[in-house]
């Protein structure tokens, strides 16, 4: 199998959190994040399917549904332990540790080593990132332009599952180094955009959260990996 495609996110310190959002972003507090690399784009269903073929696992919801199934798309319809499932799964057959992002390392990626910027790109986002008009299902990954550190997709098409236990207002006790969120919640926190909303994209700083078994159309995942 084909090891995923990832970019390398350096270390270092960054403003997380937003004063001009939700409650939740607030306060905007610096935190130092270890260096660690994080997939191009979300998990796609051609990479999702060889997990599937493995581990003998039930395919999710909209699998076979056309608007969905493209190879090129991202999977959907993952509940968040089926996404810590693959990664757990790609551990053990590519020798090396994977895991979800948590949010201080989607949210550096996001950034793309920008500060106070309201979009991934910088201060507005790039022409034809996210389409316009009626669709019925997301679009493929790739399709739009890198941020500054080469991260495709990031805040558009799919709500993407993180490691942490949400809580909104860990912020104000969050740890300033490497942060990993509460120790314990009813909800598992997910960042970005989906195709399904309106607006179809989010900002670096914009949270969102769902209880860990649900199942959602506009729900995917991308990985992570802390190093060798």
């Amino acid at each position: 199998m084909r090891l995923p495609d990832v970019v390398a996110i350096p270390a270092g310190p960054f403003a997380m959190g937003s004063g001009l959002g939700r409650e939740d972003e607030r306060p905007v507090h610096r935190v130092h994040v270890e260096a660690f690399e994080i997939g191009r784009t979300p998990v796609t269903n051609a990479e999702y399917a060889a997990f599937l073929e493995a581990a003998r696992v039930e395919t999710p919801p909209w699998w076979r549904d056309p608007r969905f199934a493209d190879p090129d798309r991202p999977v959907v319809g993952v509940t968040w332990f089926e996404a810590g499932a693959y990664a757990r799964w790609l551990s053990r057959v590519t020798g090396r540790r994977w895991r979800l992002p948590s949010e201080a390392e989607w949210e550096r990626a996001a950034r793309g080593g920008l500060e106070d910027q309201p979009t991934a790109w910088g201060s507005a986002l790039p022409p034809g990132e996210v389409p316009e008009g009626k669709i019925s299902g997301p679009w493929v990954v790739g399709r739009g332009a890198p941020n500054p550190y080469g991260v495709l997709d990031m805040g558009t098409i799919v709500h993407e599952w993180c490691l942490d236990w949400y809580d909104p207002g860990y912020y104000a006790r969050s740890s300033l180094r490497s942060p990993r969120g509460p120790r314990r919640g009813s909800r598992r926190s997910s960042r970005g955009g989906a195709w399904r909303h309106r607006v179809r994209w989010s900002p670096p700083a914009a949270r969102s959260s769902l209880p860990p078994n649900f199942r959602y159309s506009d729900y995917g995942f991308r990985i992570v990996s802390p190093g060798r």
